[in-house]
């Protein structure tokens, strides 16, 4: 009788932990380039993040949330893996989100396996992330998911000859290897290829070369942000476009961020998740609310991703009651599906990684204003490089 109602004791207070701790607040360490170069990668997502939160009362699964944010400055690993090391050791969060370029979440990955504290990248985009920690979930995107829908689109109207900028890293080489190959197995040539510096590219000696080579097309990928304006200006300046070469990308050259600041960008096509113009119920709500909370700034993919990683945490925790701790975080993850401003999206229960639909888009003028406006969708598109494993 006596060792009955020990057990019941214990299990009582086990189970009054378990309640205390689902009751505590749920502390989520943000890790982002909040200055540099990179800082716009940050400011949308943590403004995503945060809208989220107050349309839920600044709670995630009835448990009330604390934002606490790092800067990495952006591409510094060193940097990243300390704030992230800072969060966990001194701060206890619960969960780490946020890592707005590869090489943090890289760095970042091996601590959040040993610490067993689930990581939701909200931009990160190299294939590969994913496989840096099995406590690693991903609501953003994969480059080759979004690279290889235009190199089809490209073979199927008309462009057979394509020269390849990119950045020289992670993402660049990922985006340059499957628009490679979607185009070289639908029948297209690559005529030249140049990996341009992460930092501070000089585009001029690349343009005048894909000038001289007049191909149909030059496939672009570097960061998202000012180097876009760059390259496209760039492009104007010296006469690609009067020259009939097509400039092609994934979506993020034409980010709404810089859209505005972009002149004479009408007629870029370019295959990606996210537009503010996608037509659903859900997305204009969404960016009447974006609008509302942030007066003058526009909404675009890396926002969406901070919501949705918000959105994620949520639907875990209503799953798991509360509990945050990793193994059951990263299992009530597998397989979650939810409604999107982007559309359609889903958690691979294989891979971790985010099932959703791609885009065809053309950027127009639309009521007065640039848009990356959709006119075709490939649905429930995965990362073909791990769809192919």
């Amino acid at each position: 009788m006596r060792i009955r109602k020990t057990f019941l004791a214990v299990a009582l207070a086990l189970g009054a932990t378990g309640a205390a701790q689902a009751a505590d607040d749920l502390k989520i360490g943000m890790v982002l380039p909040m200055s540099g170069p990179f800082a716009a990668y940050g400011e949308q997502i943590l403004a995503g993040a945060r809208l989220y939160l107050q349309q839920h009362d600044e709670k995630l699964g009835d448990r009330k949330v604390e934002l606490v944010v790092k800067d990495d400055t952006g591409v510094a690993p060193a940097v990243s893996r300390r704030v992230a090391q800072e969060l966990v050791n001194r701060d206890k969060v619960d969960v780490l989100a946020g890592f707005g370029l590869t090489p943090s979440a890289f760095a970042v990955g091996p601590l959040a396996t040993q610490a067993k504290v689930p990581m939701v990248v909200m931009n990160a985009a190299t294939s590969s992330v994913t496989e840096k920690s099995p406590y690693i979930v991903r609501t953003s995107m994969a480059l080759p998911q979004i690279t290889a829908p235009i190199a089809t689109w490209a073979v199927e109207n008309g462009i057979k000859r394509v020269y390849t900028v990119v950045a020289d890293y992670g993402p660049g080489h990922d985006a340059e290897k499957q628009f490679i190959e979607t185009f070289t197995e639908a029948g297209g040539e690559i005529v030249g290829q140049v990996r341009t510096p992460v930092a501070n590219p000089d585009f001029a000696p690349f343009l005048q070369r894909v000038k001289d080579t007049k191909p149909d097309a030059v496939f672009l990928f570097v960061p998202a942000g000012e180097q876009g304006v760059s390259f496209l200006k760039g492009y104007q300046e010296r006469g690609l476009a009067d020259e009939g070469i097509k400039l092609i990308s994934t979506g993020d050259l034409t980010d709404e961020d810089v859209l505005d600041a972009m002149g004479q960008s009408v007629g870029v096509m370019t295959s990606f998740h996210y537009s503010e113009a996608h037509d659903s119920e859900l997305n204009k709500q969404y960016v009447q609310s974006y609008y509302k909370a942030y007066p003058g700034k526009r909404p675009n993919f890396m926002s969406v991703a901070g919501y949705d990683g918000m959105h994620l945490i949520d639907a875990v925790l209503k799953k798991t009651g509360g509990d945050a701790s990793g193994d059951t975080f990263i299992e009530a993850a597998k397989g979650l599906a939810w409604e999107s401003p982007r559309g359609q999206v889903a958690i691979d229960p294989e891979t971790r990684d985010i099932v959703q639909d791609i885009y065809i888009r053309e950027v127009k003028e639309v009521d007065g204003k640039l848009q990356n406006v959709e006119f075709d969708r490939i649905p429930e598109f995965k990362d073909p490089v791990k769809a192919k494993n």
